[in-house]
């Protein structure tokens, strides 16, 4: 009987300290040796430091129903295995989340991690957090969606440096791509993305540049869908309707591509209208690959991941100061045509 107790009551610890291990900032989806993996809770522990105090890194990406981020994700988690560390990886419910994120943030401030990436919704709304963060000594990496430097510099915060594409270069890609394509020229459109998102601003200002200083293109529309499919194929049908000579259409994003091309498809003009996304999205490709959608501008989303988680490593080793008025480094990772023609 005595023996039986002492089972019981060992199996009854074992899983306290499990449920514990799983609540580190924030309601744990799941976790393993290396990673774990959890999402947005707007609960804390109220502890100050990590359940297990050998996670010294946390991320702090968008969300992951995007194979964009899961890209990164798997880049993230690949890159920790490789240096023989753990990190902590959040997600946003939604990209419309912007408060959320910010109490993510807040929560990993008060668990005692050493650095802290963050890819936030919009330019400024993981501000007062980054500030935070720094006056408690915790570096932190900007990642993919570039913070309002001037903002933050302002606010008295600082970042080791940011890890991104090049965005205006893959709007330009993508309108080269077109333009190359359209031997004897013709009438182009752009989708645009979300307003005040800073990379889609970026890839839409690269594509105008190329295509208005391209003599046989002419640029008839660039309207936004805010990263949704059905606004996407909305407003590529209404674009389609008023300009039915249309020749190709530029989207900021795969998903508005995607949209745009069930557009071309319920107008039945496959094969008649370009239609080139952004980002080399799993579904893109597929697309690509069976003559729908005409090519995708890829960005190497988990070279993004492991750069950042690398930069974090390094400020944390090198004991790095945190200086407001350092300019960060910008690390740029290369993006490329993907059109299933190689």
């Amino acid at each position: 009987m005595k023996t039986r107790k002492r089972i019981l009551c060992a199996l009854i610890a074992t899983g306290m300290l499990m449920l514990s291990v799983l609540t580190a900032c924030g309601d744990g989806k799941d976790s393993n040796t290396t990673v774990s993996s959890q999402q947005n809770s707007e609960n804390s522990s109220g502890s100050d430091t990590p359940t297990d105090t050998s996670v010294k890194y946390a991320v702090i990406i968008k969300n992951l129903s995007d194979d964009f981020w899961a890209t990164m994700k798997s880049g993230i988690e690949e890159e920790a295995e490789r240096q023989g560390i753990k990190v902590d990886i959040f997600d946003v419910n939604s990209e419309e989340d912007t408060e959320g994120q910010l109490r993510i943030l807040e929560n990993c401030i008060n668990k005692g991690y050493k650095a802290i990436g963050v890819a936030p919704l919009s330019p400024t709304n993981l501000i007062n957090g980054i500030v935070q963060a720094n006056k408690k000594g915790i570096y932190i990496m900007n990642i993919d969606e570039k913070i309002d430097m001037d903002a933050l510099k302002s606010a008295g915060g600082s970042v080791i440096a940011l890890a991104t594409t090049d965005n205006e270069d893959v709007g330009q890609k993508g309108a080269n791509y077109i333009i190359d394509a359209l031997e004897n020229g013709g009438e182009v459109a752009i989708i645009e993305g979300k307003a005040g998102n800073a990379s889609e601003e970026a890839r839409k200002q690269g594509a105008e540049d190329a295509f208005e200083d391209a003599e046989k293109i002419k640029l008839v529309s660039s309207q936004p869908a805010d990263g949704d499919r059905q606004k996407a194929l909305d407003t590529a049908a209404s674009i389609i309707q008023k300009y039915p000579d249309l020749k190709a259409f530029y989207c900021c994003n795969d998903t508005m591509a995607l949209g745009a091309v069930q557009a071309v498809k319920n107008a039945d003009k496959l094969g008649k209208i370009m239609v080139v996304g952004t980002d080399g999205a799993a579904e893109a490709i597929k697309s690509v690959e069976s003559g729908e959608l005409s090519a995708t501008v890829a960005q190497d989303s988990a070279e993004i991941g492991a750069v950042s988680l690398r930069q974090m490593i390094k400020a944390v080793e090198e004991d790095a100061e945190i200086d407001p008025e350092k300019k960060p480094d910008t690390i740029s990772v290369d993006s490329y045509i993907f059109d299933g023609k190689e």
